[in-house]
This record gives C-alpha cells, sequence and structure tokens, in this order.
C-alpha cells in the first residue's frame, strides 16, 4: 500500500512539474531564418507564430514564389529549434522516470 502512495505523489510532483515546464516554455522563442536571413520567423517553443520579418528585396511580384518558399523554411527552420528547447526542457522535468523512447507528452 504505501507503494502505491508513494506513487501517487510522485505522479502528482510530475503533473506539477509538467504544467510548470508548459508555461516555461510559452515564454520561449526561437527565430528561423531561410534566405541568407531575407525571411524570418518567430515561434513560441510550443509553435506559435509571433513574427514574420520579409527583407523588403523579396517584395516583388514575379518573386511571390520564392518569397513562400523561403517563409515555409523558415518556419520550418524555427520549428526544429522549437522542438529542440521543448525536448531539452522535458529531459529535465522526466529525469530518472521510466519514460519509453519516443514518448511525446506534449
Amino acid at each position: 500500500m504505501r507503494d502505491i502512495m508513494g506513487m501517487m505523489a510522485k505522479a502528482k510532483e510530475l503533473q506539477q512539474k509538467m504544467q510548470d515546464a508548459q508555461a516555461e516554455l510559452e515564454q520561449v522563442v526561437v527565430d528561423g531564418a531561410a534566405g541568407g536571413g531575407l525571411v524570418q520567423v518567430t515561434l513560441s517553443a510550443k509553435g506559435d507564430l509571433r513574427a514574420l520579418k520579409i527583407d523588403p528585396s523579396l517584395l516583388k511580384a514575379d518573386e511571390a514564389e520564392i518569397l513562400e518558399d523561403l517563409i515555409v523554411a523558415a518556419h520550418a527552420d524555427a520549428r526544429a529549434k522549437a522542438e529542440a528547447a521543448m525536448q531539452e526542457k522535458m529531459a529535465g522535468v522526466t529525469a530518472g522516470l521510466p519514460i519509453p523512447p519516443g514518448l511525446k507528452l506534449f
């Protein structure tokens, strides 16, 4: 019976740590860039788009397709950085717990 109570306490502690980590991740922002910095995207670590900057030299009607591709590439760059930040944060929260590899908690 004592083991069950201990497990319940650990589960509650983990739940609180997860909530704290999620709140902190809302404050973490990452930048992604494409086209040598001509397009820049800023995301929260949870993937919310915060800002988009486009160099004025790309704002030509005949270059719309290039601009679209650069926006997608910049977003992908920022998203990868956001995922890395999230994984790093979760590694600290779940340290020592027997969580199967590949299990996503967010």
